[in-house]
């Protein structure tokens, strides 16, 4: 086998280990489309650089003492090759429950919706078939809606089975391995020299053990299943030579060697588990909306020619007039709405009723027409006839001796309008009614002045809600919940719910162990152990923004190691979705 260039000691195995693993990353994003934040490139000098994974749950090694630095050389070497094994497990134990999730999905739909699904989001073959096999079934008088249900039903079915026996495999696989590295700690500190071909032996036999179930599995699906070029190739993987599976000290180019056949195994089984899972995947978003798609490409299309016509390619203007006119409305609904109503408002509130504009009435004028009555009272008081003044009379009071006068002169009214003083009288009473309109019209104008902000405020609204609804998209843009890592409810919706699927699988365990179930105790540790890993990459940079990694990161260890009671661990979940910040349920709306 190709092996890298040999260098002195452990300074070679680094280089190795990275040159396998960008191998390994870059053949998985190349399988899996959904993985390709694992290789994203940047080509400063000519070098790809690859950006890995972010983080994983840790693995159980024990802490080591700054002194022994051959411990700590040999963890290391051992935690490289152990790191990347459980982080491809679980890369595809996603990739798996994503799928089946999926399915699950459109299993709990009624009838209608699996028909719907086979017909209509499986493509346009599927479509075409479909629709061809319901008509001749309506024409020769069969149920072919009823057909098309247990087709529906049984095809899903099938892909659920397929799915959660891979799941189970692959979930006993990563179980294994976790409770292998968590009881070789004690002998990496006793023998480091001798735990890594331990470890290294031990990974090779899971490997045979996991092909052997699979080769099981895929042997037993082969007859059953209905999708035959799913099964026509088996899973094999290297084997160690028997010359390194002695308990002798293994050399440095032994241990490259079975580092590289690790790795090599690692690669069949992405290679393997690409193949067939894409089979079984769910299809793929323009499949699933090729009717809406195709739709809006035709309405596009239609769109494209319709603007063709009116384009100045075939000599017509109006495309040139619609923007035009589309340019002055958005001018002039920049003016009216958001221009005008501003400055308004910024004259509202830095300058006060008397330095605005003149108004409908000042009150001078209402002052003048009110001295002017006030003479005019007074006047008529002291040149009446029979009747004697008030000492400093009011206004009041010479208004009823004014209406008094004139209501004794009403008695004659032809007479007195020529001789008496009914005709002063009744300008006087004009006199008071200006006054009182002059009077009302002031007090209008000042609650008019009082509210013009208000008016402003009302013409600003369009230009305020659209600038709103801009705002909420861009922030949605931006902010782009995504699941679990997200900041928002659906994202700490998304974490709880890893919380309780991490309960249920120690409950799970519990109740495994108890029957004496051992194969699927260990499918629900490794099940338990993914959701934890999940949980780790959701929570970190939240809880490390409020000071809480430390402790969180230390019960998500806690909830994986094997040997911890049930009970113990229960009572960890529930001081998590109680304490840590970042588990906790927004209030509600």
């Amino acid at each position: 086998m190709d092996t890298p260039p040999e260098n002195a000691g452990g300074k070679g195995l680094k280089p190795s280990i990275s040159v396998y693993t960008d191998k390994l990353l870059n053949r998985i994003s190349s399988y899996f489309p959904d993985w390709n934040f694992l290789n994203r490139s940047g080509n400063s000098s000519g070098t790809a650089k690859r950006r890995r994974r972010k983080t994983c749950l840790p693995l159980p090694f024990p802490s080591f003492s700054p002194e022994s630095t051959t411990v700590v050389c040999e963890a290391s070497r051992i935690a490289g090759v152990l790191e990347d094994i459980m982080q491809c497990t679980f890369l595809n134990l996603h990739y798996i429950q994503k799928n089946l999730e999926y399915w699950h999905t459109k299993a709990q739909g009624s009838n209608a919706q699996k028909a719907y699904f086979m017909i209509c989001q499986r493509g346009p073959n599927a479509f075409f078939n479909g629709s061809v096999q319901l008509i001749s079934d309506f024409v020769g008088e069969v149920s072919g809606v009823q057909q098309t249900y247990c087709l529906a039903s049984s095809y899903i079915s099938e892909r659920i089975n397929f799915l959660s026996g891979l799941r189970y495999h692959l979930a006993t696989f990563l179980a294994q391995i976790y409770m292998k590295v968590d009881k070789a700690g004690e002998e990496l500190v006793k023998d480091p020299e001798m735990s890594l071909s331990s470890l290294l032996v031990d990974m090779n036999g899971l490997f045979l053990k996991l092909e052997a179930s699979i080769g099981h599995f895929h042997a037993v699906r082969q007859q059953s299943s209905s999708v035959d070029e799913s099964y026509s190739f088996p899973l094999i993987f290297e084997k160690l030579p028997e010359v390194n599976q002695e308990g002798s000290q293994w050399t440095d180019c032994e241990i490259r060697d079975s580092i590289n056949l690790i790795y090599q195994n690692m690669d069949r089984l992405n290679t393997y588990l690409a193949a067939i899972v894409t089979i079984h995947r769910k299809p793929r978003r323009v499949t699933r909306y090729w009717i809406p798609y195709t739709c809006g490409i035709v309405g596009i299309s239609i769109c494209s020619l319709w603007l063709l016509r009116h384009s100045s390619l075939v000599g017509s203007s109006d495309i040139d007039n619609w923007v035009r006119e589309a340019k002055e409305s958005t001018v002039s609904f920049w003016n009216d709405h958001v221009e005008q109503p501003l400055l308004q408002i910024r004259d509202d509130l830095f300058y006060t009723f008397r330095k605005r504009q003149k108004g409908a009435m000042e009150p001078e004028e209402v002052q003048l027409t009110h001295d002017s009555l006030h003479r005019m009272l007074q006047a008529f008081t002291e040149q009446t006839k029979g009747e004697k003044p008030p000492v400093n009379p009011t206004d009041q009071e010479m208004l009823e001796i004014v209406m008094m006068r004139y209501e004794k002169e009403l008695m004659h009214p032809i007479q007195n309008l020529f001789s008496g003083e009914l005709s002063r009288a009744l300008l006087i009473q004009v006199q008071k009614l200006k006054l009182d309109i002059e009077e009302a019209m002031l007090e209008l104008d000042q609650i008019l002045r009082a509210n013009e902000i208000n008016f402003a405020i009302l013409a600003a609204l369009p230009a305020f809600f659209l600038s709103l609804f801009v705002i909420m998209l861009v922030r949605a843009w931006f902010k782009q919940d995504k699941k679990a890592e997200g900041r928002g409810r659906v994202a700490r919706i998304q974490r709880r719910l890893l919380i309780v699927e991490v309960e249920r699988k120690i409950m799970q365990l519990e109740s495994c162990k108890d029957q004496g179930q051992e194969k699927d105790a260990q499918c629900m540790l490794g099940l338990a152990l993914y959701y934890l890993d999940r949980l780790y990459c959701a929570v970190e940079g939240h809880a490390r923004a409020t000071g809480e990694w430390i402790s969180l990161r230390q019960d998500i260890i806690d909830l994986a190691k094997p040997d911890i009671q049930t009970a113990h661990k229960l009572r960890i979940t529930s001081r998590m979705e109680r304490v840590y910040d970042c588990l906790l349920p927004l209030p509600k709306r």
